[in-house]
C-alpha cells in the first residue's frame, strides 16, 4: 500500500475522571456533564459554531484547547483544510497560511472510548500519536476509521475526540461546501474564501484580551487523506 495512503488512514483526534459529588438533602448534585464540560463559541467569518468540550473524557486535550482559547491564540487563524464528506480542519495557520508557534504537544487520549462521529471535534496530529498541539478538526460524517484500535502503531492509535458541535453544524456544512484549491504550502483542499476564526470564547467567561506568544515552534499536523 502506498505510504501516503497508510498515513491517510489515521491522523486526526481525552482521559477519564469525573469526581463523584455527594448529595445533600437541601442541594441536589448537578449532573457531571453540566459541571465539568465547558462550552465554547467559535466565531468565524462564516458564522458561529458552539462546542461542548468533553472534559470528563478528554481532560488533557480539553485543557490544551482551553489554554489556546484563553491566550486568544485562535483569533485570526483559519480553516485551512476542507474535504467534503470527511472533515474541516483549522487552528494553526493565519490568513497568510503561516503557522503560529505552539506549546508542547498534548498526549493522545484517543483510547477514551469516544468515536469520530459526525459533528465531533478531534485533535489533529502528525504520525506520532502524541504530537497534537493547537490544530483540531470537525468530522463531517461518522468515520470510525479514525478511532482508537490499539497502541501498536500510529496507524492504530486513532484520533482523540474531545468535543462535539452542539450548535452551528449548518455553519460547518457551509464551510465544507466551499470550493477548494492549492494555495501556499498546501497542494489541495484550501477553501475559497478562507474562513477566518475571529475569536473563541468560553461561555460564561470574559473573552481573552489579546493573543500571547506561545513557547515552541509549530509542527503542522499531517492529518489523514480521505481514502478513495
Amino acid at each position: 500500500m502506498p505510504k501516503y495512503l497508510l498515513t491517510a488512514l489515521l491522523l486526526l483526534a481525552a482521559p477519564l475522571g469525573v469526581a463523584q459529588t455527594s448529595k445533600s438533602p437541601t442541594t441536589p448534585a448537578q449532573p457531571a456533564s453540566a459541571a465539568a464540560n465547558p462550552q465554547v463559541i467559535v466565531h468565524t467569518s462564516a458564522g458561529d459554531i458552539t462546542l461542548e468540550l468533553y472534559a470528563d473524557k478528554s481532560p488533557k486535550s480539553v485543557a490544551n484547547f482551553l489554554r489556546y482559547v484563553h491566550e486568544g491564540f485562535y483569533a485570526g487563524t483559519v480553516f485551512h483544510r476542507v474535504i467534503p464528506g470527511y472533515l474541516i480542519q483549522g487552528g494553526l495557520y493565519t490568513a497568510e497560511l503561516q503557522p503560529r508557534r505552539t506549546h508542547s504537544p498534548v498526549p493522545s487520549e484517543a483510547d477514551n472510548g469516544l468515536s469520530n462521529l459526525r459533528g465531533t471535534v478531534a485533535v489533529a496530529r502528525g504520525a506520532d500519536p502524541n504530537s497534537g498541539t493547537s490544530q483540531f478538526f470537525v468530522n463531517l460524517v461518522d468515520d470510525r476509521r479514525l478511532d482508537y484500535v490499539g497502541n501498536q502503531t500510529g496507524l492504530t492509535w486513532g484520533y482523540t475526540v474531545f468535543g462535539k458541535v452542539i450548535k452551528g453544524l449548518d455553519v460547518v456544512d457551509k464551510i465544507a461546501a466551499l470550493p477548494t484549491h492549492a494555495q501556499g504550502p498546501f497542494a489541495a483542499d484550501v477553501p475559497t474564501p478562507l474562513v477566518v476564526i475571529q475569536s473563541v470564547n468560553v461561555i460564561g467567561e470574559e473573552a481573552p484580551v489579546a493573543p500571547a506568544a506561545p513557547a515552541s515552534p509549530a509542527k503542522p499536523a499531517t492529518t489523514p487523506r480521505k481514502s478513495k
